[in-house]
């Protein structure tokens, strides 16, 4: 694939708002990660929720999408310049030249939780000022960023579980590839909920502190939120935020795959994943000497994690450092390909390898260089894995401007 400049980013999660605060969350080894807090769930658990949600409040003419999930992206909207960069480029390349391909797990589930609780006693009827299509709806979150900024091009939401975010970015080059737009805004969302909580807790899947990805002693999931968005362009017409052509990040490869190994575990020599992987290699007409450092999906469980293991060691051996980053933001769902994208970007443009935190001892079983404190070196290229529920695996590769 052709190289994508990444012009504008923001992200928002619980290492804080904005990408400064993000990089100083890294930078300083400070989990957001806390006790679970969300009103209404009684868990033992930690999570990454992000402060202020709350107390945000949607522009006039937009309060019908008001839900968690889209006060998530109305943050992200107003951090780092975002919505700015995003008009700059619709007056370039016109409204309906600029798609919008996001992805959530959830959407707004929570505003759908919070309706059956208060739903009629005698009939069961939901309420009336229950709007379930500009709030649960999955769609919902494309339709909300599209009214904000004023948009007409082509718009998508991706739910495929984990991988639902990192796929924006595929499917947004292949529109472009297409001719069908100039630019695209991907991403996504993804807001705490009860679901999401309750369910991870039936399948036993949530750490009882938080997480700690390839530790000996790992025992589970922090679930997170985030809101992340970032303006892609071609390099020949990108007006980069920020940084100057010699700092550009550019999406340079993309790989997918679906091994529909199992419902919610993963295939235990990594199958698909080794396949997402290698078409992002090949996509990117890289070779696995070319990656500096590998962004594990690495959730923290034992499956997971020791499948990963095999299967990055098989594709790239043991030569570039490898991590996980969701001790810091917790597993932001849907959202966390874009986030850990992001952050590959901060890797790459400060040179910086984000140990895994929480890690007293590492599995010894593991084959990868996996690191375990921040490591400062140059960062060229990162592969970055989302590998969802169902088998569903993406594989992106970010990289210095090219």
């Amino acid at each position: 694939m052709l190289p994508l400049t990444l012009s504008a980013f923001t992200a928002v999660s619980a290492m804080g708002r904005g990408v400064e605060a993000t990089l100083a969350s890294l930078a300083a080894r400070r989990s957001g990660l806390r006790p679970c807090d969300l009103e209404g769930i009684d868990l033992e658990t930690w999570i990454g929720r992000v402060e202020g949600v709350e107390d945000v409040r949607l522009p006039p003419g937009l309060e019908r999408f008001d839900c968690r999930n889209n006060r998530l992206a109305q943050m992200a909207l107003e951090t780092d310049g975002f919505a700015a960069a995003a008009r700059a480029a619709t007056r370039r390349y016109g409204p309906e030249r600029v798609a919008v391909v996001l992805g959530t797990s959830t959407s707004g589930i929570a505003s759908c939780e919070d309706a059956y609780r208060r739903r009629d006693p005698a009939d069961g009827a939901l309420p009336p000022d229950f709007d379930y299509e500009h709030t649960h709806d999955l769609f919902s979150l494309a339709r909300f960023v599209r009214a904000a900024l004023g948009l007409e091009g082509p718009a998508s939401v991706i739910s495929t579980a984990c991988s639902s975010a990192a796929k924006a970015f595929g499917d947004a080059a292949e529109l472009m590839a297409a001719g069908t737009c100039d630019a695209a805004i991907v991403g996504g969302a993804d807001s705490l909920c009860g679901m999401t909580l309750h369910g991870f807790a039936a399948l036993e899947l949530l750490a009882k502190g938080p997480t700690r990805p390839f530790a000996a002693d790992r025992d589970g999931i922090s679930i997170g939120e985030a809101a992340v968005l970032v303006l892609l362009e071609r390099p020949d017409a990108a007006h980069p935020t920020g940084a100057d052509a010699a700092e550009r990040v550019s999406l340079l490869g993309f790989g997918a795959s679906a091994d529909a190994h199992h419902m919610s575990s993963p295939h235990p020599e990594g199958i698909g994943a080794i396949r997402a992987m290698r078409d992002a290699l090949a996509s990117a007409g890289l070779s696995p000497a070319d990656i500096d450092h590998v962004n594990f999906h690495g959730t923290g469980t034992k499956a997971n994690d020791a499948a990963e293991d095999r299967a990055v060691f098989q594709v790239v051996g043991r030569g570039p450092a490898c991590s996980s980053t969701k001790g810091w933001s917790g597993h932001a769902l849907g959202t966390s390909g874009a986030l850990e994208a992001v952050i590959a970007a901060l890797c790459i443009a400060h040179g910086l390898v984000p140990g895994c935190l929480n890690v007293a001892r590492l599995d010894p079983a593991m084959r990868c260089d996996v690191a375990t404190q921040n490591r400062a070196r140059p960062v060229r290229r990162v592969l970055s894995n989302s590998f969802g529920f169902g088998g569903s695996n993406c594989s992106l590769i970010l990289g210095a401007g090219r």
